[in-house]
């Protein structure tokens, strides 16, 4: 059962929000996992794919790094995921989990041909924590460039067309992107920027992802 929903901007550079649910999970939604992002997309004649960045799980790896890569119209300045178990009590084995990403210096350079904007994030997290019943899970960044007028808060599926001089959509910019089966559990993408036919491109760029369920 979806207890609330929360998502507020906090200062001039930092946006942030939340998502909090309660029940009893299944087994669809993972433990918890987190990771930087990934990318699968075509330009011209050049296909570019990211795969999942430093992802970590509870279950393991729990934790990982990614150095500095940068492909064609894409770059990510690297970061960190910890995927963690804490025995909150031993007698009766009760745990909770926390699984957080963090990255930086995230610039996609894909759309500045097609005459849309050079496109910046200075840095971000995503974490999902869970005990039993209740999972919570948050996103924030800062130094967000190439993307304007924000709504506060930001609702959850969040749409924000990118557009060229004289207001052609070249992608779409999807925040706050929420998935909650109603089992207790979360899965949360921070971003994905989807790319539209007038850009000349096809695919999409995931930037921080995170899931967790509610602990046995």
């Amino acid at each position: 059962m979806l207890k609330n929903v929360k998502t507020g901007l906090v200062a001039a550079v930092v946006m942030a929000g939340s998502v909090v649910a309660g029940g009893v999970a299944h087994a669809q939604t993972p433990a918890g996992v987190a990771d930087l992002g990934e990318a699968s997309f075509t330009k011209g004649s050049t296909t570019v794919i990211v795969p999942s960045l430093a992802p970590c799980a509870v279950e393991g790896p729990t934790s990982a790094s990614a150095g500095s890569l940068s492909k064609t119209g894409l770059s990510w300045g690297g970061g960190t995921s910890s995927c963690t178990t804490t025995v909150v009590d031993p007698d009766n084995d009760t745990t909770s989990t926390k699984s957080t990403a963090t990255g930086k210096n995230f610039e996609l350079s894909a759309l500045v041909s097609a005459g849309g904007p050079r496109i910046r994030l200075a840095s971000y997290t995503v974490t999902c924590d869970a005990v039993q019943r209740q999972t919570s899970a948050n996103w924030t960044f800062s130094g967000l460039a190439g993307i304007t007028g924000l709504p506060s808060p930001v609702p959850a599926g969040y749409t924000k067309p990118i557009t060229k001089s004289g207001g052609t959509v070249l992608a779409n910019a999807v925040f706050n992107t929420q998935t909650l089966p109603g089992d207790g559990s979360i899965s949360l993408t921070m971003l994905r920027i989807d790319f539209q036919p007038a850009s000349g491109l096809t695919g999409s760029v995931v930037v921080g992802r995170t899931s967790c369920s509610p602990t046995p």
